[in-house]
């Protein structure tokens, strides 16, 4: 599984293979340059200073040298920085570049999926999956390849120069190098299921947060304040304790590599300088390979480090594509039926929904609307009323029998021009941070500001929107805090009109509005109605006695239709309905 995730991210690549490829082409030049330091002080302290070269040399002749081994030091380093500035420069536009596409990817693919997912799927989980782990895997792309590559290529060169200088003190230096390995391998199987429990900490965290702020109205009415702390403290004690175990690993770890490291330099000292005094290696040689044992032991230490985050990005990685690799519940039609116009006639024939198995919400469900038609279906709670405004605009998909919009089966349309044709005004208006004008046109720049504002005076949401001194372009909070219930519903129906539905739904939509604003509504109903089909749904029965028919559901069936006087004459459900709401007055 890591295996295929690792390659799946590398695709991610291609369309930047050439940043990627001249980054490392400098990642080599830098390691040449590291690689060859130790090499030019070395041949400088052989050839100037201690060896028998220097010793033939004057004094003035051996200044010179040392003074143009110096500049030419001076350059390497400055050729290193070079490389290196420009190098990380590349990988980070590369990096960034990248999360950049997969950031997009994720979202959209996000808004591509069903409601049902997210009736089962946490906020702060999907939250977690564009956020946290997206820009975990940023380290990848733009550190821990090029490193990694860097750091094997310069322990290779090492291994390469050292033995060709002196086989026998390289093998010296290298004696400690499977210990240095045997502590990766153990450090590398720790530091995974560390990050593993990390990562789902840190989403649990994210859920609990998402779910608990937006509910804070709730947990304050009900004095909550106390115990939901005390559950975020046991969420944030385990992600503290998950990171600390991290921390213990990284801590052992750490002093083992360098306590390995000063042995093998110690070893090192011992065989260099009895091999030095005897005179079989010089000292520029030993100097080359103190320096080379550090640059030697470093790599390797760094090359377990960044496994350790290398499988935390691929902890990340994996949810996130296992984010990508749902499907939804029923895939959009490849080639779509492009209605020439909606009209708005809708048909249910022999229709059965359940949201989980067979617990039908929807029984053999079967009427037709016709268009310009206004329809109210009414019922207790859980009868299936919602459910059906659901299937209507394709939100969820029938188990059995077929849905029809002008004739036409929904399953073979675009969703996208059935959602167009359709708009739904809910109980539970949700308003974006942004202004008034914004969050009725959802900013599709395409609605102009005339269509706007008539939608507003329309829906009498101008009545209040004129009293703001910054009228359309008031700012908005989150959720629409500021706003009454009844201003944010008149926002809400101004939203719908501006995008011109040919079928128009309300559901619920007066139930938590003042009478005055109710009446504000249902002035806009009877001007905006005519000619388009009509859909509600509605608890107070006063709110749709001018509706042309009224369906009467009761446990996923219609058992009654027709007008309210008709309704009223049969002593039926819905007269029950009506006497008791009229009890209730």
């Amino acid at each position: 599984m890591r295996k295929s995730v690792f390659f799946r991210l590398l695709g991610y690549m291609r369309p930047y293979i050439r940043m990627f490829l001249v980054c490392l082409v400098l990642v080599l030049a830098s390691t040449a340059f590291d690689v060859y330091r130790p090499v030019l002080i070395g041949n400088a302290i052989d050839s100037y200073i201690t060896g028998p070269a220097a010793v033939l040399l004057d004094a003035d002749s051996r200044m010179r040298g040392v003074l143009l081994a110096g500049l030419v030091y001076v350059l390497v380093l400055l050729g290193r920085f070079v490389c290196n500035r420009f190098q990380y420069l590349l990988m980070q536009k590369t990096g960034q570049n990248i999360v950049y596409d997969l950031r997009n990817e994720l979202f959209t693919h996000t808004l591509s999926l069903t409601m049902r997912f997210f009736d089962v799927t946490p906020v702060g989980k999907i939250v977690t999956r564009i956020t946290n782990d997206v820009e975990s895997i940023n380290e990848v792309y733009s550190n821990i390849l090029v490193k990694l590559f860097q750091n094997v290529v310069k322990i290779a060169a090492l291994a390469a120069i050292m033995l060709a200088m002196d086989m026998r003190m390289a093998l010296y230096s290298f004696m400690l190098v499977p210990v240095v390995i045997v502590l990766t391998v153990v450090f590398r199987k720790l530091s995974r299921k560390a990050f593993q429990v990390t990562r789902t900490k840190v989403t649990a965290l994210n859920t609990f947060l998402s779910e608990h702020i937006s509910g804070m109205r709730v947990i304050q009415v009900f004095g909550q304040e106390k115990r939901k702390h005390e559950a975020f403290c046991e969420k944030s004690g385990e992600l503290y304790e998950a990171n600390a175990r991290e921390i213990q690993i990284n801590a052992v770890f750490r002093p083992s590599t360098y306590f390995t490291y000063v042995c093998a330099l110690v070893l090192l000292l011992l065989v260099g300088s009895s091999e030095v005094i005897s005179g079989t290696v010089s000292l520029g040689t030993l100097y080359i390979f103190i320096q080379y044992i550090e640059s030697f032991f470093n790599p390797i230490q760094e090359l377990a480090e960044q496994f350790s985050t290398l499988q935390s990005a691929l902890a990340s990685a994996e949810k996130i594509f296992t984010l990508l690799d749902t499907e939804p519940d029923f895939p959009a039609d490849k080639d779509p039926v492009l209605l020439p116009e909606v009209t708005g006639r809708i048909e249910f024939d022999h229709v059965w929904f359940a949201y989980k198995d067979e617990e039908w919400v929807l029984k053999d469900i079967s009427f037709t609307i016709e268009p310009g038609e206004r329809v109210a279906f009414v019922g207790a709670t859980g009868a299936g009323k919602s459910s059906i405004l659901n299937l209507i605009g394709r939100y969820y998909d029938v188990n059995r029998g077929e849905i029809r919009i002008d004739g036409t089966d929904i399953r073979k349309l675009s969703r996208e021009q059935i959602r167009r044709a359709i708009g739904q005004v809910q109980q539970d208006v949700f308003l974006f941070t942004g202004d008034i004008a914004g969050n009725i046109r959802l900013k599709d720049e395409s609605i102009p500001d005339t269509v706007i504002r008539q939608a507003a005076h329309d829906t009498n949401a101008d009545r209040f929107i004129s009293c703001l001194s910054a009228g359309y372009a008031h700012r908005v909070t989150e959720r629409g805090a500021t706003f009454s219930s009844g201003e944010r519903q008149l926002l809400s129906f101004a939203r719908t009109l501006a995008y011109q539905p040919r079928i128009l739904i309300l559901d619920e939509a007066t139930a938590n509005i003042d009478t005055e604003t109710e009446q504000w509504i249902q002035e806009a109903v009877e001007r905006l109605m005519q000619g388009r089909t009509c859909i509600m749904v509605a608890h107070r029965l006063s709110t749709i006695q001018h509706c042309d028919r009224i369906l009467v559901m009761h446990h996923g069936r219609i058992r009654e239709t027709g007008t309210h006087q008709e309704l009223l004459a049969k002593d039926g459900i819905y007269k029950k309905l009506y006497a008791l709401q009229m009890l209730g007055h």
